[in-house]
């Protein structure tokens, strides 16, 4: 009778640990699907505009009136990163509200309308994304265990973090830091049961690699001046982008705003517009998720003009505001490094691989209001431990730049003007300064 009473004890829990295992391989499996898809829609479009950069002209507004069209009407809920959507559903106590943030349907239509607008140019990363999908994932297998969906949900976006980046630790950081703002002990295990399925899963598919590439570049004591001057510009950039995209979301008021609610079709087309003009001025550099671009920069094999970086900006901020699907920390990483590789243009004899590390730290940081999570993602991107203090000091340093700037973190805000929209009870989402 003891035995047969602990065993039925122990069952739920590993039922629970069963169900975080296999829904971490599915958002494994899903991470490196969007990567390949998101390859291959990038390279489409670069085949197209290789026979005339005109093409984006027409391409691209018509790319994004039809994103942000099936965005709207046949997928809602899909459009921008995906991360809010995954922070207002954990808060919300609606069921029927949750659910139409993270249903199947809704993560089917961001994975294909993100696509969409990949092979349309826009400045855009699958990451987001993949958070969405993968909690979408976790609460399918959710259903059989209700009272565990919030950690579902945190397992899902964390684990879609670490699979898109291969960053096992950055998943967990992001988790607790930015999906969760708390540490919740009762799902920690099964929040590293998850995303080490999904990393695994993403490992056996496409082998391990660091995703921009082994660099050993240092900062010398001396230049510490160059890291609070890059953490402050880019704490800055960071804070002026978040408060674009919530005053865009708010709603922009007069007469402008009653045009864009009228006629957000209409409005995503003139974004589409807008970022092939700066994809034509930048040569092509300010399309798409930005790695290339990043990754040349960061090991010299290109330099970055004084240009990239506010064209890359302005191409991510336009892309963002349009209404249609696509994430913020691959075209904010290349933001980062073009102002790192600005910066060598200006101080050549300083390492140019430690340069675009802290740009890339402090921007992503004024973006995000995440601290922890940004050096730790780009030290596990580069495996380059030696920049660790220096990353850090940069990631606090634009922490508060960007709080000067716009004071409510960036995913909390919209999750909050979601919420606020939908008129759901819901628990408390954001922390302000």
């Amino acid at each position: 009778m003891r035995l047969r009473s602990a065993s039925l004890e122990a069952y739920p829990l590993w039922r629970g640990r069963l169900l975080f295992l296999a829904g971490g391989i599915c958002v494994g499996l899903a991470a490196v699907l969007m990567a390949k898809g998101a390859d291959l829609a990038q390279d489409g479009f670069r085949r197209l505009i290789a026979i005339s950069p005109l093409i984006a002209l027409v391409l691209t507004p018509a790319g994004f009136a039809l994103a942000a069209l099936l965005a709207r009407t046949v997928f809602p809920n899909s459009q921008g990163s995906g991360i809010p959507q995954v922070i207002a559903a954990r808060h919300a106590r609606d069921a029927r509200f949750r659910f139409s943030l993270i249903s199947p349907r809704v993560a089917f239509g961001k994975v294909l309308v993100l696509f969409l607008g990949l092979f349309c140019g826009a400045s855009a990363g699958r990451e987001g994304p993949t958070v969405q999908v993968g909690a979408a994932i976790m609460a399918a297998f959710g259903r059989l265990t209700p009272d565990r969906l919030p950690g579902l949900l945190l397992a899902g976006g964390a684990a879609g973090v670490a699979a898109a980046f291969n960053t096992p630790l950055a998943g967990i950081v992001f988790g607790i830091e930015e999906l969760g703002r708390a540490y919740e002990a009762r799902s920690s295990g099964l929040i590293v049961a998850g995303i080490v399925a999904a990393g695994l899963t993403s490992l056996w598919l496409l082998g391990n690699y660091t995703y921009f590439g082994t660099t050993q570049a240092e900062l010398p004591l001396t230049a510490s001046w160059v890291v609070l001057l890059i953490a402050a510009v880019g704490g800055l950039a960071g804070g002026l982008f978040s408060r674009i995209v919530i005053l865009f979301a708010r709603g922009l008021p007069g007469r402008a705003g009653r045009l864009i609610r009228a006629r957000p079709i209409v409005f995503a087309a003139l974004c589409g517009l807008c970022v092939a003009l700066c994809g034509l001025a930048s040569g092509g550099a300010a399309y798409g998720t930005g790695y290339e671009e990043a990754r040349t920069i960061l090991h010299g094999d290109a330099a970055a003009g004084w240009s990239y970086a506010p064209l890359k900006f302005a191409a991510t901020v336009l892309s963002s505001i349009s209404g249609i699907p696509g994430g913020l920390f691959a075209p904010s990483l290349a933001v980062g490094a073009g102002l790192g590789g600005t910066v060598h243009g200006l101080l050549p004899d300083m390492p140019v691989g430690a340069l675009v590390l802290i740009g890339m730290v402090a921007y992503l940081t004024g973006v995000l209001q995440a601290p922890i999570t940004s050096f730790v993602i780009v030290t596990e991107m580069t495996q380059n431990h030696a920049m660790m203090i220096p990353l850090m000091v940069a990631a606090l340093v634009s922490d508060a730049a960007s709080k000067a700037v716009c004071r409510g973190g960036l995913y909390h805000t919209l999750a909050e003007i979601m919420l606020e929209r939908a008129d759901v009870p819901a628990q408390p989402v954001t922390k302000t300064a």
